[in-house]
């Protein structure tokens, strides 16, 4: 009987681990950049990438071969000598017989990202109005560079932006279906781009208009609102409850 229970525990929780894990079921990148936009411009990158795209598209000198040893801190130190402002690297993962990592960065100014020459192929351009905020990426030229990888073509490069407020504009299509995405959340847009492309340089213009004012920022004064409104309900209440008592006291 206890191991009848454990098994369907075990089961239960293999189950809901797999439902949480959007992987599986995900789209699979093998360069994904993630922007992490603030409403000041200031911003924070995620790289998502294989070792072999790192080395094709970007060209860091970094040994392609799984056999081949890796260091999370010699990579930190490599993108810290190529101008980059890292937050983290992170431990190696592996898929479809390739390592890949990820590398977080961060800068106070969106439109200086590109001082980081990893991130060098991109411009961008940020400004902010009182009626909305425009930011525009444009993605140029990869480094071209030959790697001895059994790739199949299928490969996908994804630029995600996770934007802070209201999304009032923006240009993205997919490549499932060549049709424009919805933002995911309300304020997530993701570009696609083959990897056979991006090895081209096959131009990418990213363009989006967003609400001025946080969505978090509207979330607080929202929630503060709706407190506020409580507590004078319910200071309401107090009153005509406290009123009712002293007529029954004086009927009495």
């Amino acid at each position: 009987m206890y191991n009848i229970r454990l098994m369907r525990f075990v089961v239960l929780a293999a189950v809901v681990v797999l439902a949480g894990c959007s992987l599986p079921f995900g789209r699979e990148y093998e360069y994904e950049e993630q922007l992490y936009l603030n409403v000041d411009g200031s911003a924070s990158l995620v790289v998502n990438s294989s070792i072999p795209a790192l080395v094709a598209l970007r060209g860091l000198p970094i040994q392609t071969s799984m056999s081949a040893p890796f260091d999370p801190f010699e990579l930190r130190r490599l993108y810290e000598s190529l101008g980059c402002q890292v937050v983290r690297v992170g431990a190696p993962w592996y898929r479809h017989r390739r390592r890949f990592v990820q590398v977080r960065l961060t800068t106070s100014d969106v439109t200086r990202l590109n001082d980081c020459k990893p991130l060098a192929w991109s411009t961008y351009r940020f400004t902010r109005s009182e009626s909305e905020i425009d930011l525009e990426q444009k993605v140029g030229a990869s480094a071209a560079t030959a790697v001895d990888t059994a790739w199949t073509g299928a490969e996908l490069v994804a630029f995600r932006m996770h934007l802070p407020s209201k999304v009032l504009f923006h240009n993205v299509r997919l490549l499932r279906d060549n049709t424009p995405g919805d933002p995911e959340r309300g304020n997530i847009l993701t570009w696609e781009q083959r990897l056979s492309d991006r090895r081209a340089s096959a131009p990418l213009d990213m363009h989006v208009r967003m609400d001025p004012q946080s969505i978090l920022y509207r979330t607080l004064w929202l929630f503060a609102g709706s407190f506020i409104a409580a507590v004078m309900v319910l200071g309401v209440l107090i009153l005509w409850t406290m009123r009712k008592g002293r007529q029954r006291l004086g009927q009495k």
